[in-house]
């Protein structure tokens, strides 16, 4: 009964939540759009200025991968690419990730939702410092981290899926014309195709949890649902009460799987090397990041690889067709290069970045 009272008040949720799926039409590089982007050649690439070096470096690292006669050749079975997601080939930036997003929309705009005193209160503390980017303190941010699911305890993942695919439907804030399922970099979705194309197994290797990740890029990215390594939900059962999973007998007649509502198992830093060895079973070749949060996969990519290799961070630097943070990107770009790391700067070499009707609200 309980369970059915869920869904009724989901399906509400999702039919009538008034203006946020009512937005106008994007501008922005539709998902069928994105999904169409098919890269084989280096004549192919439309989203890239011409004197791209990032472009350059990686159409020559490719072309020698897939050259038998080459010193550099890769043999395809090693040919293993990982993207961190956020900031690296999608939004954000208007004003943050696409999850903690999604967890204000619940908490303070979602009729259906009645969230606790303490974490509706939370949540208007913090919204100010989200949309002002004026930073969270440590223990604000660890406190955002145990809510993005607390605030789903009881749904299936069929549920938490579909309230995902409505969220997707809005605008992102601060970007004009852009809802938040087309918020993809175009240029970074034409090296994912590039490199599946040359018998490349890209990963995505996300701090964002899974659910959520496989929902957003589904039919849009060249990535399968089991090449994605992300933050774990953790899950239960209707029916498990205090047993621990591997002593609970599940019986599919009596009882459903749902979100526990315990903090995700965040996929960040070292723990994405973790994620690599667990999922993959093989060091990367190429890496692809935009922050520290992405440090622990763009490091082993280059440690005693056997391999020709690279790691590249993405700099959002574009303060005109995005919300880019100069100074954040100077410093960003100054530790890579210390590192070895190469940088991909979004004002110098995307020649778009989510379509040409995208342009800032505020510049």
């Amino acid at each position: 009964m309980k369970q059915k009272k869920m869904s009724a008040l989901l399906m509400a949720a999702l039919m009538g939540a008034g203006a946020w799926l009512t937005a106008p039409a994007s501008e922005a590089a539709t998902r069928e759009e994105i999904a169409a982007i098919r890269v084989e050649s280096a004549s192919d690439f439309r989203y890239w200025n011409d004197d791209s070096p990032t472009k350059r470096k990686l159409v020559r690292f490719v072309e020698d991968a897939v050259n038998p006669k080459s010193p550099r050749f890769i043999p395809v079975e090693n040919r293993v690419a990982t993207f961190d997601m956020d900031g690296t080939f999608y939004c954000e930036t208007a004003p943050y990730c696409l999850q903690e997003m999604m967890f204000f929309h619940r908490v303070l705009e979602d009729k259906t939702y009645q969230p606790s005193k303490t974490m509706a209160a939370f949540a208007k503390k913090i919204q100010p410092k989200i949309l002002n980017k004026t930073g969270l303190s440590p223990e604000e941010n660890k406190r955002l981290v145990s809510y993005l699911t607390k605030a789903y305890e009881g749904m299936t993942p069929e549920e938490y899926g579909a309230y995902v695919r409505a969220f997707m439907r809005t605008n992102e804030i601060g970007l004009t014309n852009l809802k938040r399922g087309e918020a993809f970099y175009l240029p970074m979705v034409e090296i994912m195709s590039y490199l599946t194309n040359h018998g490349f197994s890209v990963y995505i290797d996300s701090a964002c949890g899974a659910a959520t990740t496989r929902e957003l890029v589904a039919g849009v990215i060249p990535v399968p649902p089991d090449r994605i390594a992300a933050s774990d939900f953790v899950y239960t059962s209707t029916n498990m009460g205090g047993e621990e999973p591997d002593q609970h007998f599940y019986d599919r007649h009596k009882e459903k799987i749902v979100i526990s509502g315990k903090p995700l198992i965040d996929n960040a830093k070292t723990r994405k090397i973790f994620s690599i060895l667990n999922q993959i079973g093989k060091k990367p070749v190429l890496a692809f990041g935009n922050s520290m949060g992405d440090s622990g996969m763009l490091e082993y990519t280059l440690q005693d690889n056997p391999y020709p290799c690279a790691s590249f961070l993405v700099l959002c630097d574009d303060t005109e067709r995005e919300l880019g943070n100069v100074k954040k990107a100077e410093d960003l770009k100054k530790f890579a290069l210390r590192r070895g790391w190469d940088t991909i700067s979004m004002k110098d070499e995307f020649k778009t970045i989510y379509g040409d009707g995208v342009a800032r609200a505020n510049p």
